[in-house]
C-alpha cells in the first residue's frame, strides 16, 4: 500500500531548475516552440486541423500542382508521414490528388474550394494567435526575431 506524499515532497518538484539548460539555443527554441505549438494547436482545432495538416494545406494552396515528394522534402518529413497527412486532407475533401499526365506514378496536389475556405479561416485565426503570442514584442523586435531565426536556420543548412 502506498503512503500519501508529504507536502514537502510535492513542493520539491516546484523547485526544479533548468537554468543551465536555458543557456543552450536548442533548449530555448524547443521551449518557445512548445508554447507556440500548443497555442497553434488550440486555435487550429476549431477547424479540425492539426499544425501539420494546416502546414500541408497551406503549402498545397500556395503551390498547386506540387507533388507529395516535393512537399515531404520541403518540410523535411518522411514520405510515409506525408501520405498520412494527405490521406486525411483528401478524405475531408480539402485537397485533391490527380495523376501527373507526364508521370503516371506521381500525383499532383491542389486544394479544393472547401479546402481554401477552411484554410482562409484557419490562417486568419493563426495570424491572430501569432500576434497574441508576440504581444510583448514591438514591430522592430518581432522583425529582428524573425530575421535571427532565419539566420539560425540558414547557418545550420550551411554545414
Amino acid at each position: 500500500m502506498s503512503r500519501p506524499m508529504a507536502s514537502s515532497e510535492v513542493a520539491r518538484t516546484d523547485s526544479l531548475s533548468d537554468t543551465q539548460l536555458r543557456e543552450f539555443l536548442g533548449y530555448r527554441l524547443k521551449r518557445a516552440y512548445m508554447v507556440v505549438h500548443r497555442a497553434a494547436s488550440n486555435v487550429l482545432q476549431q477547424f479540425e486541423l492539426g499544425t501539420r495538416s494546416f502546414t500541408v494545406l497551406s503549402l498545397v494552396a500556395a503551390n498547386p500542382g506540387a507533388s507529395l515528394s516535393q512537399l515531404a522534402d520541403l518540410l523535411l518529413i518522411e514520405r510515409s508521414n506525408m501520405v498520412l497527412i494527405l490521406d486525411d486532407l483528401e478524405t475531408r475533401e480539402l485537397v485533391k490528388r490527380s495523376r501527373d499526365p507526364n508521370d503516371r506514378r506521381r500525383y499532383l496536389l491542389k486544394p479544393t474550394l472547401q479546402g481554401l475556405r477552411v484554410l482562409e479561416g484557419a490562417t486568419a485565426a493563426a495570424f491572430e494567435e501569432d500576434k497574441r503570442l508576440a504581444r510583448a514584442l514591438n514591430d522592430e523586435e518581432f522583425a529582428l526575431l524573425m530575421s535571427l531565426l532565419r539566420r539560425v536556420e540558414e547557418g545550420a543548412s550551411a554545414d
